[in-house]
């Protein structure tokens, strides 16, 4: 699916920086607008990980990729 294959770029761009702080995302699946993401290493216990997800990788997907509406961690 071509959105799916859109969504991983912009994700693989964000990887470097969640790297960085020794964390990482992995796209797990895209359904009804939704684009579901699993954080792993450090960023799986961050305090800030609601604000990694809404003020970074969802506002990031969702200016990039009209179809995004919203991005939900799971576990």
């Amino acid at each position: 699916m071509e959105i799916e294959k859109k969504i991983e770029e912009e994700i693989n761009k964000i990887k470097p920086f969640l790297q960085s702080d020794g964390g990482d995302i992995e796209f797990v699946k895209f359904e009804n607008g939704i684009v579901y993401v699993r954080l792993t290493g450090a960023c799986s216990h961050c305090p800030m990980i609601d604000v990694t997800i809404k003020d970074g990788v969802e506002e990031i997907l969702v200016n990039e990729i009209p179809e995004v509406k919203s991005v939900i961690k799971v576990d």
